[in-house]
């Protein structure tokens, strides 16, 4: 399947075509449902709510804006406007049709933004609730798993199932397998027995194995899920009062080579198959007080550019498959970098800084979890300090230009305070943390110089850069490091730097990431899924599938 050049990941209520969204003092409803014929590309319809890309852009979007312009919501209910199916999972002709790299990419998006659901809750106090009222399958009970609680209907015909490997000889790409071991401890056999049945489980069945939370008669189903909706929301802490921050659309400009917003800028060489981002750095006056940050709303700066950040992100790595090594640099002071980091600790507990925050900590994540190499580039006029830190600090690789005859014009870096505490990767770890192992001797000497502005030769005594070249050897180093990057395998970089971004404790997340990587990667390209007569490709079309029966 051929894909247009572009997709376009903003996106906002008006234009849904699969989501409905409505409001109720503490509790917003999103009900699922996708338009069989508004598919994002054409070759398949979206029948019985199952899902494509477009459908869980909405989806990022919709959270996003309760998120941000809903703060008196506590508790998002999940749940379908479709009689008797809550959603199938992702689209199995949609898949079948698509591309190695459009399926994965696919999955990644769609595990981002279920592991999204699960971080507001744990960080913003946004609980959500999968209302089940009707079947419920693959991805569909992927989406419900990532929910802090599940009811399903007991109508007799309803249940949860995860068919994907007796179906279609796949494994569920959004960290099923993973979800119903790690976080609602199904035990093994029974889990085992689950995934393997085409059928599911529903009623008290699916309560006793712990895949759901509860069941309710049809009659009092509605009463059920209104109570629970409303008993997750005094859990929450989120302001009944606040006025939300309307998202207004990114002002972004497309180029053929380049991508530009107020903060950010991206230039793309594919010659090089390079893409350079630049991240502005806050500049003029800027709000310390909630009063001034409420009044600067989404205007205000580490909203906008994580906003734009994320965007550029996303646009990269769906639009732009070619280029594999993202430059990363900075423009502007260190100072004002870190005074920006004084009033997010300031004023780190008011509703619309910790949801900044939120957003910041998800966005660094795409990047590290992004199958791009990344190599920051510190030179004069840089500001990677504290929370842009975080971009040098998320690269496999950080050059700082030492410039050991003028002082002034030589670029410094600086750590703060959230460097050690907001920006938890997938392993709950700093990236700070990840560096050095935990290990207090590396990590004290870095907490000794908090504020101070660090030339290359300091930060690299430290260990915060890789290599700390002068002006003399600058370019020629750089421009080897890229060229010598860029000519290696692209399959082999990412397993590189996937095993090699992810060494510290492994938690439920960077499982569902790293069994997505090592397992579906492979799996989707095995005959017994994708071959003419795999499992995937003869699904819906009477043939049984042919495999292969060596074990490998």
């Amino acid at each position: 399947m051929t894909h247009p050049a572009r997709v376009e990941y903003q996106s906002d209520p008006s234009q849904y075509k699969h989501w409905k969204l409505t409001f109720d003092g503490p509790v917003a409803t999103l009900k699922a449902d996708f338009d069989e014929n508004a598919g994002l590309r054409p070759g398949y319809k979206l029948k019985l709510n199952s899902y494509d890309l477009g459908v869980d852009i909405e989806l990022n979007d919709a959270v996003s804006r309760i998120r941000f312009e809903h703060p008196e919501v506590r508790t998002v209910v999940m749940t379908s406007a479709k009689e008797k199916v809550f959603c199938s999972g992702a689209n199995i002709f949609m898949l079948g049709v698509s591309s190695h790299a459009w399926k994965v990419n696919f999955c990644k998006f769609t595990n981002e933004t279920r592991n999204g659901l699960e971080d507001s809750s744990a960080h913003s106090g946004l609980k959500f609730l999968a209302a089940v009222n009707g079947a419920c399958a693959g991805g569909g009970y992927e989406l419900a798993l990532a929910c802090d609680e599940i009811i399903l209907v007991d109508d007799r015909s309803s249940a949860v199932s995860l068919p994907e490997v007796p179906l279609l000889g796949v494994l569920p790409g959004t960290g099923g397998l993973t979800r119903i071991t790690d976080k609602r401890h199904v035990r093994h056999d029974l889990a085992d027995l689950f995934c393997t049945s085409v059928e599911g489980v529903r009623g008290d069945k699916a309560v006793a194995w712990r895949l759901v939370d509860a069941v309710a008669k049809p009659a009092v189903f509605a009463q059920k899920v209104q109570e629970r909706a409303l008993a997750l929301a005094a859990l929450s802490d989120r302001p009944a009062d606040a006025k939300g921050v309307t998202l207004a659309p990114l002002q972004r400009k497309t180029d053929a080579d380049a991508l530009r917003y107020g903060h950010v800028n991206v230039e793309l060489d594919r010659a090089k198959r390079t893409a350079t981002v630049t991240v502005k750095g806050p500049s003029g006056a800027q709000p310390s007080d909630v009063a001034g940050i409420e009044a600067a709303a989404a205007a205000w700066y580490p909203l906008a550019m994580a906003r734009e950040l994320e965007d550029a992100i996303l646009q990269l790595r769906t639009n732009e498959t070619e280029i594999g090594t993202w430059l990363i640099k900075t423009e502007g002071e260190v100072a004002a970098a870190l005074a920006l980091d004084d009033t997010l600790l300031a004023h780190a507990n008011h509703w619309l800084v910790r949801e900044t925050v939120g957003l910041l900590r998800r966005t660094f994540s795409r990047l590290d979890v992004s199958s791009r190499s990344l190599f920051a580039l510190i030179e004069p006029g840089s500001c990677f300090a504290g929370t842009l830190l975080e971009l040098a600090l998320a690269c496999d690789r950080s050059y700082q230009l030492m410039l050991p005859d003028d002082a002034a014009k030589s670029p410094n870096i600086a750590v703060s305070a959230v460097n050690f505490s907001l920006y938890a990767m997938a392993t709950e770890q700093s990236r700070l943390g990840r560096r050095f192992y935990d290990e207090q001797p590396a990590l004290g000497a870095v907490r000794a110089v908090l504020g101070q502005s660090l030339d290359a030769d300091a930060a690299f005594a430290l260990g915060l850069v890789t290599s700390n070249p002068d002006d003399i050897d600058w370019a020629d180093e750089v421009r080897i490091a890229i060229e010598e990057r860029v000519a290696m395998s692209p399959d082999s970089l990412t397993g590189l730097e996937a095993n090699l971004r992810f060494n510290g404790p492994e938690t439920m997340a960077t499982r569902i990431f790293g069994r997505l990587t090592a397992w579906q990667n492979w799996i989707f390209q095995r005959p017994n899924a994708v071959g003419d007569k795999g499992a995937l490709k003869v699904y819906g079309k009477g043939d049984k599938a042919v495999f292969d029966w060596n074990r490998v």
